[in-house]
């Protein structure tokens, strides 16, 4: 035995008093072993008050360690009140977290259903207004073809007028050479009848 724990240890398992009284002729044979004028000095006095002293290290050393067990076990609970405290904690953000999922989900779902009913009422508006467009397209080309049938009806009465103007004009200078055609005729037998009195 190394220690005086080995020999507390060897003392609390031994079955009776003679293997405890075993186990402390041992250790102090090993006492001897370690110290060997020991002999010389040790006294039945001197053995009882290192065997009372032993016992007392014993004890302290027993409720040391019983100490360290009520430490241990201390530390164990309060480790298990944490990881305990600790499961809850993570159970309770998992419960919150699946919440706050849902209700992301949930606006996801809303945000999706309110950009289809927008997209719906665009399309309504693209399509309304392309007949709109449509509309004001048909009614652009009438207007366009009312404005060309005016147009070939003005153009018609432009060329009627030109030829009636054609015409007008032909007659007058028709007249006009005419009548000077005449009065050059005039002249001449005039100017004949002077030339040739005689004649006449």
């Amino acid at each position: 035995m190394t220690s005086v724990v080995e020999l507390y240890e060897a003392l609390t398992s031994a079955e009776d008093d003679r293997a405890r009284a075993k186990v402390i002729a041992e250790a102090f044979e090993r006492l001897e072993d370690r110290y060997p004028h020991l002999p010389d000095l040790v006294t039945q006095g001197h053995l009882r008050e290192a065997e009372l002293r032993l016992r007392k290290e014993i004890e302290q050393v027993r409720l040391e360690i019983e100490q360290v067990r009520g430490e241990i076990r201390k530390g164990e609970g309060r480790l298990q009140m944490e990881i305990e405290q600790a499961r809850g904690d993570i159970r309770e953000g998992e419960s919150r977290l699946r919440i706050e999922m849902e209700q992301v989900r949930g606006e996801i779902r809303e945000s999706e259903g309110r950009l289809r009913i927008e997209m719906e009422q665009v399309r309504g508006e693209i399509r309304e207004s392309e007949s709109r467009l449509r509309i004001e397209v048909e009614q652009v080309r009438g207007e366009i073809r009312e404005t060309e049938g005016r147009l070939r009806v003005e153009l018609e009465q432009v060329r009627g007028e030109i030829a009636a103007a054609k015409v007008s004009i032909i007659k007058w200078t028709v007249g006009w050479t005419g009548g000077l055609l005449l009065a050059q005729a005039g002249l001449v037998l005039g100017g004949l009848k002077l030339l040739f009195p005689a004649a006449g």
